[in-house]
């Protein structure tokens, strides 16, 4: 569809991104309209395709499921918030795992999926990433990839005891990945990051 006029300081909940269509892609962080960057780039489709060949692989026959956007992830605030119109952060990530099958319905996940990745291209913002990263701990993702794709590195924050997220040190391409949460999946990043 064509254009719809929002007012970007407004508030909105997940009720009211479900009545609009638009040629981009959005997010709501806090009810807020976050614009995603245009399509990804060669080296973030490259990335993304990789992570979910060999992510894929891992998770055949177990329980957890592994998702790519677009795949609308709805993170209430507060534990109890399921309705439409009190949820007020919807992302896409660029892919996610979800192991607990309550958490999913037909329009997607609702509740902290188990893993998030998200590959940061040149288009993101440090807002938003900062935003992202905000949201994913007070909502309790229990791991949240940050994939670098420039940098050609990835940067592991896993939620420790208290609920705040400890970072990794940066995994560069020499580097094989592996989960705390998800044993013996390794992921080799010079297959990853070659293109």
């Amino acid at each position: 569809m064509g254009k719809i006029n929002l007012d970007l300081n407004k508030t909105y909940t997940y009720a009211d991104y479900l009545k609009w269509s638009f040629d981009e892609t959005i997010e709501l962080i806090r009810g807020l309209v976050v614009k995603m960057a245009p399509a990804p780039g060669l080296s973030h489709q490259i990335i993304s395709r990789k992570l979910t060949i060999r992510m894929g692989l891992y998770f055949e026959n177990k329980n957890c499921q592994l998702f790519s956007a677009p795949f609308d992830v709805r993170l209430p605030i507060k534990k109890d918030e399921t309705k439409d119109v009190e949820i007020t952060t919807v992302v896409q990530p660029d892919l996610c795992v979800v192991c607990d099958p309550h958490k999913l319905d037909p329009r997607g996940c609702i509740g902290a999926p188990d893993l998030i990745i998200e590959i940061v291209s040149p288009g993101n913002t440090k807002k938003e990433l900062k935003q992202k990263f905000e949201v994913y701990q007070e909502s309790g993702v229990n791991e949240y990839w940050l994939v670098l794709s420039a940098e050609k590195s990835v940067i592991i924050y896993t939620l420790n005891e208290v609920g705040v997220y400890v970072g990794s040190k940066p995994y560069t391409e020499e580097d094989t990945l592996s989960s705390s949460q998800f044993p013996g999946m390794e992921i080799d990043l010079n297959y990853v990051f070659a293109e």
